[in-house]
């Protein structure tokens, strides 16, 4: 026994201890990182396409012109193969699609440049009669019109290009508004007066100088009226058909020269059969046009229209929903492409002064790009035949 021994504590094993390798766990991690590394360095040296089958998409990207503004850039030479009016009114609708507009030629005067025309600016006797508040529109023994003798006249170069209806509403309230509108929309937009404006009589003969054809907004029930009330005279689906032909009397002699009239609100009401149909009835009377501005699409207007095969025409859209210059520019545009696709497009707009603005540019060049501007007059939407 080694002197190790005795000196070794009891219950204490007096073999000699094994030395154990530890392995520092750095070295491991950059063992594992080297791996990774020259593995990917050999797939990319020895593989022909390392993304192969990873969609790619490769743009070129140029920097802008300095000084070049959206004024600058124009449609050039954009006239397409369009069939004439009267061809595309016969085609069939594609499945899914909504019938094109049947186009009626309303008057042969109305091809003479607008130049060449002067228009009426104050009422035509053989159209009119004295109502129970004033002069009020009528069709004449001869079968004359309003909506023949009261329409603009239109450039023959716009019957086999595509044509835009553009309607201001909302003229008469603002004195301002109303003469800046007149002054700088170009004739082949449509005004609509409200009816309760001032110094009416002046504006109309103002317009008409200018040659603009002329609707009157009739104000018609909304359905959370009388919260929303259009105002006064408004025609109303509680009403008895005889009262609101009374108001209607009262509304039509508030302006004259006009070929129609255009709902002012109306949602309920044009939704409702039993009020539309004398309203309808009535017009075509007194040989007027009903335009619907398409807010609702409820409405059945057009249907009942149809039945009485009275003149209508519906818009496609409202240009200022949304009333800043760089939205009216694009839904001017669209409505351009509209135009141009089926030959015939229709509009409205408000008498914001941004969108007097924006429809007074936009219209410059329309022509140049072989689109005209037609009043509702010269085209009429028809129901089934």
């Amino acid at each position: 026994m080694g002197t190790d021994a005795l000196s070794t504590p009891l219950g204490k094993d007096h073999k000699p201890k094994k030395r154990k390798w530890r392995v520092q766990s750095g070295w491991v991690g950059a063992g594992i990182f080297a791996f990774v590394i020259m593995t990917l360095t050999l797939w990319v040296i020895f593989v022909d396409d390392p993304l192969g089958g990873e969609p790619v998409a490769i743009v070129a990207i140029e920097r802008q012109a300095a000084g070049v503004t959206k004024k600058d850039v124009e449609v050039v030479d954009i006239r397409p193969s369009l069939p004439s009016a009267r061809e595309d009114s016969e085609a069939e609708p594609k499945e899914g699609e909504n019938p094109p507009p049947k186009i009626e030629f309303t008057d042969e005067n109305q091809l003479d440049a607008a130049e060449g025309r002067t228009l009426s600016s104050t009422p035509i006797d053989k159209i009119t009669e004295e109502g129970r508040y004033g002069k009020v529109p009528k069709v004449a023994k001869d079968g004359s019109r309003p909506l023949d003798l009261y329409a603009a006249p239109v450039s023959r170069g716009a019957q086999d290009s595509p044509k835009i209806i553009l309607i201001v509403t909302g003229l008469g309230l603002s004195q301002t508004g109303t003469q800046e509108a007149i002054r700088l929309l170009p004739s082949g937009v449509t005004l609509a007066f409200a009816p309760y404006g001032s110094s009416l009589d002046r504006w109309v003969q103002r317009a008409r100088q200018e040659g603009h054809e002329l609707l009157l907004q009739v104000p018609l029930e909304p359905f959370d009226f009388p919260d929303n009330d259009p105002g006064p005279h408004t025609l109303l689906t509680k009403l008895s058909s005889a009262q609101n032909m009374d108001r209607l009397q009262w509304l039509m002699s508030r302006l004259s020269n006009y070929v129609g009239i255009v709902n002012y609100m109306g949602a309920r009401f044009t939704a409702t059969p039993e009020a539309v149909a004398p309203l309808m009835q009535e017009l075509d009377d007194r040989g007027l046009l009903y335009v619907d501005d398409g807010s609702s699409s409820r409405s059945v207007a057009e249907r009942i229209t149809g039945e009485l095969r009275s003149p209508f025409v519906k818009a496609d859209m409202t240009i200022d929903v949304v009333s800043t210059p760089g939205e009216v520019d694009s839904r001017l545009l669209q409505l351009e492409s509209l135009s141009r696709s089926r030959g015939l497009a229709v509009g409205v707009a408000s008498a914001l002064p941004v969108s007097i603005e924006r429809i007074a540019e936009w219209a410059l060049g329309l022509e140049a790009r072989g689109v005209y501007l037609v009043p509702p007059s010269f085209v009429v939407r028809s129901g089934p035949s």
